[in-house]
């Protein structure tokens, strides 16, 4: 029998400019977009790290606005420890200002394996969950922090005076903006799992109740301390997030296949 001819593939269809590269090539073209990533985050670095202690400031404003009147002050306990302070929030500060043009370098070195239509899809999703993070993190700074720190300071007792490293307070900071970062990620999680047939919005409601058991445990996990009050700033929006992811799954959910994981 003669062999069968290959399906002809539709335009648009087909990777970008049919590239068929070697691994070298491969190593060669991810070397220089390492290159690049690492020089805009230089850049990102050099133009932030000027302004690194008013943006060490603007971090630590929920923190000092917690403290007692006359007590509005962090500490450090070595010479040398603001300096490398400054110097970490300049490379965080950097990298915020450097990531847009690092995620580009990653699609332009992704894109040329990917069908057109699925660079169609991906865009607005990368787009979509930088705004997400952003949110997140804006939502964590502006409404979660100082409720938060006004608890955990609080609690101490009146007689009690806080003494908190600059070093200790931003790793917490940091942590708990990365922390509701990814929280917010999680309704694009589960749309794109519905939508490229995985699960579908019946399945999600099916364990809904599962899953605010998961997102409790894991809010106990992710929060630096043990209290209800922070417990519940945690869980309360991871729940939100999942109700959304519901919501989107059900709008964008994939019709012409049977997901993989039904109720």
């Amino acid at each position: 029998m003669p062999a069968a001819l290959p399906k002809p593939v539709a335009p648009g269809e087909g990777p970008e400019d049919d590239l068929h590269l070697t691994l070298r090539e491969h190593l060669l073209e991810l070397r220089k977009r390492l290159k690049w990533a690492l020089l805009f985050l230089g850049l990102g670095f050099a133009a932030s790290y000027h302004w690194s202690i008013p943006i060490f400031h603007f971090l630590m404003r929920p923190v000092l606005a917690a403290l007692p009147e006359g007590e509005k002050s962090l500490h450090f306990s070595s010479s040398v420890e603001p300096f490398f302070i400054y110097l970490k929030v300049g490379l965080y500060a950097g990298l915020f200002l450097a990531l847009p043009a690092i995620l580009w370098q990653v699609w332009a070195f992704v894109a040329p394996g990917l069908y057109r239509r699925e660079r169609r899809t991906i865009l607005p999703f990368v787009a979509a969950a930088t705004l997400f993070f952003i949110s997140g993190a804006a939502f964590c700074y502006g409404v979660i922090l100082q409720p938060a720190f006004d608890f955990l300071i609080n609690s101490a007792g009146p007689d009690i005076k806080p003494v908190l490293m600059m070093d200790t307070q931003l790793s917490l900071v940091m942590t708990l903006l990365l922390a509701f970062g990814i929280i917010f990620e999680l309704p694009l999680v589960l749309t794109f799992l519905s939508m490229v047939g995985i699960v579908d919005h019946k399945f999600l409601s099916k364990y809904r109740r599962h899953a605010i058991v998961l997102n409790v445990i894991l809010a106990a996990i992710i929060t630096p301390t043990g209290d209800p009050v922070n417990l519940a700033l945690m869980a309360i929006p991871m729940v939100l997030c999942y109700e959304l992811g519901i919501i989107g799954a059900r709008i964008f959910r994939k019709k012409d296949q049977a997901p993989r994981f039904t109720a």
